[in-house]
């Protein structure tokens, strides 16, 4: 099961990154013949069993970024079948049914997902390259080699370590030892996040000490202090340590690609979230910077994170909080249980005592909300963050509320049903259908835990919360419904049971 954390962070990174395009490819060859291998849950095990690598992206058929994937996916697959041995990438239909159970042993909670498996499934990991052809490519690649890759010269060392990635290396007297193989099993378990080498002669690094002999691990970075030195050699202290050291003090989050690695890495945390948003180009750009920065070293190691991002790349993110650029410059920070606190149109000075006093508590929640409907006459009534409580908690009736998406396929395939199941119960005052627009409207997700469109949910008008995980027929909810819902209720509207 995905926790709560992972699936806001997941649908705020879908939002973010909901930007540009990628372009399509064609080719006369992938047009004849396809490359990516289909996989179901008739013949997954078996095949993976056989690969030592092999990366498998779970898709849906109704996903834009999905279908933006296919071509370059498939013209990838083509140059890969190339390789000696071949490289292979595959595919699954995580929305068919039977399908679904597969999805779930390997944690897709979005789409497109991509994992690669090695030594016949024995070990799962993370696709975390490029989406177009040529990245993914170069990315599979590296990825299906050694995990680390000896330095023997100064040009080995500036191909792997430059001013865009992180890149950790060893540096051993030795390639042999109980550290050397510490480093080169810490190498294998994170090699989807970061690159790898070693070396005899710290000479030969661009940064640090380069007298040292070893064992040491250098970690280098594109930000903040450029490189760190680890003496540890615990692979799970290792890293802690690195995943630590591997976010900067202030993410930045603009159009540039290297840097989205990042921001991906800032919002899989588990700290409180604080975003600046504002226009880079601005005067005072600067000022913000600086003042910024020294407020999220003053609370670096407090639980909090920083991030501060260009408005021109940011329109993902507007859209998912509910701003408008007018209120530019503003802070949000936002909570691991969803709750959001909002600071509009600051200044540089007013960002440290904004910050403390959320820190000590004294700044209220802000919750996103659609305006409440003037006339809601519809079978299926409207629900609004701003009036959930009323409508559904305060109004002591049975009520099955659906979150949805706008545009959701499965959403828009249930709503017809949900209106002829409103209509049934249109003599029965007691019971109300309603929906929300999860995208519009902010929920607590410690009372409605919704992971995907659509989501029901069953609140007897006792107050007694069910979710509804059966089949989406018009009959299979109506006998729900009425099984759960407050007999005593019905009788004192007056209402006959139906």
């Amino acid at each position: 099961m995905v926790s709560k954390v992972f699936s806001s962070v997941s649908f705020f990174l879908i939002a973010l990154f909901m930007i540009g395009s990628v372009a399509h490819a064609s080719s006369e060859e992938s047009a004849s013949e396809e490359f990516v291998v289909t996989l179901d849950h008739s013949n997954f095990t078996d095949f993976v069993a056989k690969q030592k690598f092999v990366v498998v992206e779970f898709y849906a058929p109704w996903c834009g970024h999905c279908k933006k994937l296919a071509p370059e996916f498939e013209k990838a697959a083509s140059i890969l079948s190339k390789e000696d041995p071949p490289l292979i990438l595959a595919k699954v239909d995580a929305n068919e049914e039977e399908n679904k159970v597969l999805a779930r042993e390997y944690d897709v909670s979005g789409f497109p997902t991509i994992k690669i498996l090695r030594f016949g499934g024995s070990v799962v990991q993370e696709y975390k390259g490029p989406r177009e052809a040529d990245g993914i490519v170069t990315y599979v690649k590296k990825q299906s080699g050694p995990a680390a890759v000896e330095i023997k010269s100064k040009e080995d060392a500036s191909l792997l370590i430059d001013d865009k990635k992180i890149v950790i290396i060893g540096v051993f007297p030795e390639f042999s030892g109980e550290k050397f193989e510490n480093f080169t099993t810490l190498a294998e378990r994170l090699r989807s996040d970061y690159e790898f080498g070693y070396v005899v002669d710290a000479k030969l690094l661009p940064r640090g000490d380069s007298s040292v002999s070893g064992p040491i691990i250098r970690l280098f970075k594109p930000f903040d202090e450029l490189f760190v030195d680890f003496q540890e050699f615990n692979v799970d202290s290792l890293v802690n340590l690195i995943e630590e050291k591997s976010i900067p003090t202030v993410t930045v989050f603009d159009n540039d690609p290297n840097k989205h690695p990042y921001v991906v890495k800032f919002f899989n945390t588990e700290n409180d979230k604080a975003m600046l948003f504002l226009n880079f180009s601005s005067e005072s750009i600067e000022a913000f910077k600086l003042k910024y920065h020294d407020v999220a070293e003053l609370y670096k190691g407090q639980g909090i994170g920083f991030l501060i991002g260009d408005l021109d790349a940011s329109k993902g993110a507007f859209q998912y909080f509910g701003l408008s650029e007018d209120q530019v410059p503003l802070i949000v920070i936002q909570k691991n249980n969803g709750q959001k606190f909002l600071k509009t149109n600051l200044e540089p000075d007013h960002i440290a005592p904004w910050v403390k006093d959320y820190k000590a508590g004294n700044v209220q929640a802000f919750k996103k909300s659609e305006p409440i409907p003037e006339v809601n006459n519809e079978p299926v009534k409207v629900v609004v963050a701003d009036n959930l409580q009323d409508f559904v908690f305060n109004s002591g009736k049975n009520v099955l509320l659906e979150f949805y998406a706008p545009w959701c396929g499965h959403c828009k395939k249930l709503a017809p049903v949900l209106d002829e199941v409103a209509v049934s119960f249109e003599d029965d005052e007691s019971v109300v259908i309603a929906k929300l627009d999860a995208t519009a409207n902010d929920i607590d997700p410690d009372v409605f835990d919704v992971k995907g469109y659509p989501t029901l949910y069953f609140k007897s008008a006792s107050g007694k919360i069910l979710p509804y995980d059966g089949d989406r027929s018009k009959e299979d909810i109506i006998d729900f419904i009425k099984k759960n819902s407050d007999k005593s209720t019905q009788q004192e509207s007056g209402k006959d049971e139906l």
